[in-house]
């Protein structure tokens, strides 16, 4: 069964029960009912033709109250006919009205679109009373009644584009949710590729500079008339095809980094809780209650956020798995003069004093995996040398319990021309 088919069952059926809902305002077969609610409701939010579901949707009704009356002990199936077939009208009327008022091309418009549903309703009722009148020549027909369809059509109408627009506001509030979820993953997610890829091009620079020194080596060995000049040569080729592949590879990282015009700037604040937002579930996934504190009260903007999150994010992570079981991380920022001042301050065992001179150092690290290897222990050098190439520095600073890093970052470094933005690093 397609979709749409289950949509058109769902509108028939709730239209009809719904029918049931119904007031005799003129004592006889004439109801207000809500069924026209769930009809007019269904046109709205689903994409179904008009004019079919309106003739489907009131023959099914009123073979539904042919039943009904089957059902209760109506013996006369011609008189029942006659009492329920006038609903086919004003479901047919409702139909064409709502087609070629295109109410559809106004659902921007709730008020628009609540007027529209009144008149079709105001119609679609005094049809059915015409269609009554002319069957039974029973069913009144009176200024006043004229009067209680339109102020019935007017608040079944507003009903319905009530909660249309409620539930729509609804919709776009949690895709707005699952949008900004997305878009916080993918910048955690940017800003290790930022991390690796500054790494690649270090590495890259060694790799041209080998290339160059091969080369020469080659130019000497030939010179010399020695026979190792061919392998030499070699060497150098296939170094220069290494560079050639690392030169794609960080392009290739550059243009996924890049941001969008949208999304070019993140403000310090929300960049440092997006940093511990990560961190917190970090340390509930490996159950550790950990007690994160932000204090970022600065009005600044960057484009270097993929950078800047690098660093936090490995400090923070250092601080999660530096705390046994549970404690509490305190990350800062503020300004400074011309600086820019983070501090990410854990109350964790702290370092020791001869561990604090190798803290930075390549390959230095007391953590082990569940396995029980050790760590790179190249996490804080990574942000070391990226606050470096920032014109910044990351310090280990003093601290009575546990450990605190600071990082200090020139404000004019914020927003870097010929990166990601044109524009100045300015205070909001």
């Amino acid at each position: 069964m397609s979709d749409r088919m289950r949509i058109l069952i769902v509108i028939l059926l709730s239209t009809a029960l719904l029918g049931e809902v119904k007031l005799n305002p003129f004592g006889d077969s004439f109801r207000f009912s809500l069924g026209i609610v769930a009809y007019f409701f269904g046109l709205l939010w689903f994409s179904v033709p008009v004019l079919s579901t309106g003739l489907l949707t009131g023959a099914f009704v009123v073979l539904f109250r042919i039943g009904m009356d089957a059902i209760g002990g109506e013996a006369n199936l011609l008189s029942s006919f006659l009492h329920h077939v006038p609903t086919f009208g004003f479901y047919l009327a409702f139909a064409l009205s709502v087609k070629l008022l295109h109410i559809r091309r106004r659902a921007e418009f709730p008020i628009r679109v609540g007027l529209i549903g009144a008149a079709a309703d105001i119609i679609s009722n005094s049809a059915e009373l015409v269609i009554r009148f002319a069957l039974l020549e029973s069913a009144p027909f009176s200024w006043q009644s004229l009067l209680l369809i339109g102020i019935t059509g007017v608040l079944r109408s507003f009903f319905v584009v009530g909660l249309y627009n409620m539930l729509s506001i609804r919709q776009v509030r949690e895709l707005g949710e699952w949008r900004k979820l997305e878009l916080e993953r993918l910048i955690l997610l940017n800003s290790s590729l930022y991390e690796e890829s500054f790494y690649m091009r270090k590495v890259m620079s060694h790799v041209e500079k080998l290339t160059r020194e091969s080369y020469r080596l080659y130019k000497k060995l030939m010179e010399q008339r020695l026979p190792e000049h061919s392998e030499a040569l070699q060497v150098a080729e296939n170094v220069h095809e290494l560079k050639k592949d690392l030169q794609r590879i960080v392009t290739g990282l550059s243009k996924l980094m890049k941001p969008t015009k949208a999304g070019d700037r993140l403000g310090i604040a929300e960049l440092c809780g997006l940093a511990v937002q990560a961190n917190e579930k970090y340390a509930e996934a490996i159950g550790k209650p950990i007690v994160f504190r932000l204090h970022a009260d600065v009005q600044l903007y960057t484009n270097q956020t993929y950078a800047l999150l690098s660093i936090l994010n490995n400090l923070l992570t250092n601080a999660v798995e530096a705390i046994a079981d549970q404690g509490i991380i305190t990350v800062e920022a503020e300004l400074e003069a011309e600086l820019l001042l983070f501090r990410v301050t854990d109350n964790g065992p702290g370092i020791s004093e001869l561990e604090k001179e190798w803290v930075f150092e390549p390959g230095y690290t007391t953590k082990f995996n569940p396995e029980g290897y050790f760590s790179t222990g190249i996490g804080l050098t990574h942000a070391r040398d990226i606050a470096r190439s920032m014109g910044g520095t990351l310090s280990l600073c003093p601290s009575q319990h546990g450990t605190r890093f600071e990082l200090q970052l020139p404000i004019g470094q914020l927003i870097r021309r010929g990166e990601y933005d044109e524009d100045e690093a300015v205070p909001d």
